[in-house]
């Protein structure tokens, strides 16, 4: 009669072992290699650049120069967010008169800083370099022409 109780002990300790052995082997794997995020299939469709560049502008600022702009193109919301339709608009004005000769794309490049800076030299007392960067002093012109015309 003792062996079978040794034999149901011996059983017992086994499976319990084999359990907690189990639990620690999952535990540690769940621990050790967090779930990865599903992948997303790419996109083939096309998409319109969502960027909002005011330069520095506040909302009203810019909402003043977003009125100014209807003429030459701008046709979306006064919403004070000068995104990539205002910045087309923009672009179209300053190809007429201040030698912005690259693709009217919205973007604010180089180019654009450029021939804004040409225009606010003549508008707005820009004082600095033509150099295509948006520093202090072409923001605070540009600043000084949304409250112009605003």
């Amino acid at each position: 009669m003792r062996p079978s109780v040794v034999t149901r002990a011996l059983v017992s300790a086994t499976a319990i072992a084999g359990l907690a052995a189990g639990t620690l082997a999952t535990a540690g794997t769940s621990f050790a290699a967090p779930q990865q995020a599903p992948r997303q299939a790419a996109s083939t469709g096309s998409f319109g650049v969502l960027a909002t560049n005011n330069l520095g502008l506040t909302s009203e600022q810019a909402k003043g120069i977003q009125r100014w702009v209807r003429g030459w193109g701008y046709e979306g919301a006064i919403d004070g967010l000068l995104g990539t339709n205002s910045w087309k608009a923009i672009q179209n004005y300053l190809a007429k008169d201040w030698d912005y000769n690259d693709p009217i794309d919205g973007i604010v490049g180089p180019d654009t800083i450029k021939a804004l800076q040409r225009f606010l030299a003549e508008h707005s007392g820009y004082k600095g370099p033509i150099d295509g960067i948006a520093g202090p002093g072409t923001r605070a012109a540009w600043a000084n022409w949304a409250n112009y015309i605003g």
